[in-house]
């Protein structure tokens, strides 16, 4: 009886532990834009493992059983590892539209989930005023992009678009200055539009950073600059010219004092043939 009364006890606890314990949890793997990634799981399986995504259960992107494998492009898995009880899957070219859940299943039971994320790149953009801002947004998926600026050193947070498919809606303010095809773009740069630009992906419950823009509108830094390379240029040009004219002045003072040799030499030697003449003269005399 007492035994029975331990087990009692025992057995609800292994069931909770069970419900609550999943056989993998979620790990997140990272990686950089258009690299390939691994998703391990060194599980045995005598039947048919699925790979798929969370929110589309499916959506078989890759699948072996004893006879064979075959996978979505894209994807990949090896028949050989499979038998030998690797059951890990290739993703190819990862871009931001690869990122998701992923779950390997034996027969209908998990044994291997993965959160894949994709690295967000950060990019410093100069911008001309006047000119145009081009932000990188994919259309397959529901993002928001977000304008942080700073004004009269306060910082302001403005949700400048939000994108599903086709559709965009934008702040009022930015409307009119708004254009999106295969990107987005907002027209006519001012300074006042300095500042980090940030792409959110709004597909999943959570938010995640896609890009990050830091840009700089000209204006007050590119005038020293410009002012600066006036005067470099002058002087270029003034040393184009002065250096053959001073070049021809050395010229012309050197030939001078050749001719000046000379001409004293002929001099010294008149003078000389003088003398000797006189005391010639002389001496007949």
């Amino acid at each position: 009886m007492k035994g029975f009364s331990i087990l009692s006890i025992m057995l609800p606890l292994l069931m909770i532990s069970n419900v609550f314990s999943p056989v993998s949890p979620v790990r997140p793997v990272k990686v950089n834009i258009h690299d390939a990634a691994t998703l391990p799981c060194s599980q045995t399986c005598s039947g048919l493992v699925t790979w798929t995504v969370s929110h589309k259960p499916r959506d078989i992107l890759a699948q072996c059983d004893q006879t064979f494998c075959q996978s979505k492009e894209g994807f990949h898995m090896s028949h050989d590892q499979y038998l030998k009880g690797d059951l890990s899957l290739t993703i190819t070219d990862i871009d931001h539209n690869k990122r998701s859940w992923y779950i390997c299943t034996c027969n209908g039971e998990t044994l291997c989930d993965w959160n894949l994320q994709v690295h967000a790149f950060s990019y410093n953009v100069p911008v001309p005023p006047g000119e145009s801002l081009t932000l990188n947004v994919s259309v397959s998926e529901p993002v928001e992009v977000v304008f942080n600026k700073t004004d009269h050193d306060r910082p302001i947070t403005i949700r400048l678009c939000e994108i599903r498919g086709r559709e965009i809606q934008c702040e009022s303010e930015y409307e009119k200055r708004v254009m999106f095809r295969c990107s987005l773009q907002l027209k006519e740069m001012k300074e006042s539009d300095s500042g980090v630009y940030t792409i959110w992906d709004t597909k999943n419950d959570w938010y995640e950073v896609i890009a990050t823009y830091k840009v700089t509108v000209g204006g007050r830094q590119d005038r020293p600059d410009t002012k600066e390379k006036e005067p470099e240029e002058a002087h270029m040009w003034a040393l184009a010219v002065v250096l053959p004219l001073v070049l021809l002045i050395l010229l012309v003072l050197l030939v001078l004092l050749v001719l000046l040799f000379l001409l004293v030499g002929l001099v010294l030697f008149m003078l000389r043939f003088l003398i000797l003449f006189l005391i010639n003269l002389t001496y007949k005399t």
